[in-house]
């Protein structure tokens, strides 16, 4: 999968923005981590959710990488139960 495979259309401007931002963060990787879990899981995300996801897009590419992958420290404000949705997330894969 090179991009998003989910259409705005019927999500609020909040939600349009963050489909937008995390399938174009500069890092392909973070591209395709962030992307794949907001195309699957944006449309039931709640108020609080959104919050923690518009917060945790402002950490650096390499920095939220590391953390998703390799288990680098992240700050505490950034370590939510969305982190670890994102941390864990596989998604379905038609073959």
């Amino acid at each position: 999968m090179t991009g998003s495979t989910r259409s705005s259309q019927g999500l609020d401007d909040r939600r349009k923005r963050l489909l937008y931002r995390c399938w174009h963060r500069g890092m392909r990787e973070m591209d395709l981590i962030l992307g794949r879990f907001v195309d699957e899981e944006i449309g039931s995300l709640t108020d609080g959710e959104l919050n923690d996801l518009e917060s945790l897009i402002e950490v650096p590419d390499p920095d939220l990488y590391a953390a998703l992958n390799d288990g680098a420290p992240l700050a505490s404000e950034y370590r939510t139960a969305l982190f670890d949705r994102i941390k864990s997330f596989r998604p379905e894969r038609n073959s």
